[in-house]
């Protein structure tokens, strides 16, 4: 059922970020052995926008998961989360100048040239990117699969854009409209991996299901205090 309602919310409409963004990439996995950072092996790439307020503060997120971070795929996450005239900061990897030409104010800034710590400068993606990490461990024990990875991410950032809504039935008001206008789904689209059942199985464990209630849903047991 949480999937559903997962589900609802990544096929919903979104606004798109605008004003002063911040934008990198963050990766999801336990510690292994090789090679660090963008192009680890056996983990997963996901970019991160988050806007800037003036005069601090942090406002909406987008969280996606891509494949490797080339130019084209940075320029198609930006250009689809991100309204064309924002500034972009980012740090001084080399596929953002590209990623970002002609359709918005680049502002980059190398890490290592700084003299800066990466949190200090780019903090608005490592902010988020440290409460969604936090948010899987505690809240999921860090239970997760990575076919099932952009479901989790689309729930935080319904939370997350949603922390300072001074009425808070509306998240239960706005997810409720989302899976309303929701396509039907299946189980079988829900799971990332479906275990296809053998021929004559799924009738067989129905025909053998048929018929029998849970012990206390059973009417002809009177003991059961709420049926006097």
């Amino acid at each position: 059922m949480l999937h559903r309602f997962r589900c609802a919310i990544s096929h919903a409409g979104h606004d798109m970020l605008s004003g002063h963004v911040e934008v990198d990439e963050t990766i999801f996995g336990g510690v292994r052995h090789g090679k660090r950072g963008r192009g680890a092996g056996g983990k997963v790439l996901v970019a991160v926008a988050v806007e800037l307020l003036s005069p601090k503060g942090f406002g909406r997120c987008r969280l996606q998961i891509i494949h490797n971070a080339d130019t084209e795929t940075l320029k198609t996450f930006i250009q689809k989360h991100i309204k064309p005239g924002s500034t972009i900061y980012t740090d001084g990897f080399t596929s953002y100048p590209s990623a970002t030409k002609d359709e918005y104010v680049y502002q980059g800034t190398s890490v290592k040239g700084s003299g800066k710590e990466v949190n200090e400068v780019l903090p608005g993606v490592h902010r988020v990117a440290a409460l969604v990490k936090r948010w899987l461990m505690g809240t999921h024990q860090g239970s997760f699969e990575a076919d099932h990875l952009q479901a989790y991410l689309d729930e935080f950032t319904f939370r997350f854009n949603r922390r300072k809504s001074t009425h808070r039935g509306m998240l239960f008001y706005r997810l409720i409209e989302q899976c309303v206008a929701m396509h039907p789904m299946s189980f079988r689209e829900l799971v990332a991996n479906p275990k296809p059942k053998k021929e004559g199985q799924e009738f067989a464990m129905s025909a053998k299901l048929r018929n029998k209630a849970p012990a206390s849903l059973d009417i002809s047991v009177p003991s059961h205090p709420w049926r006097n």
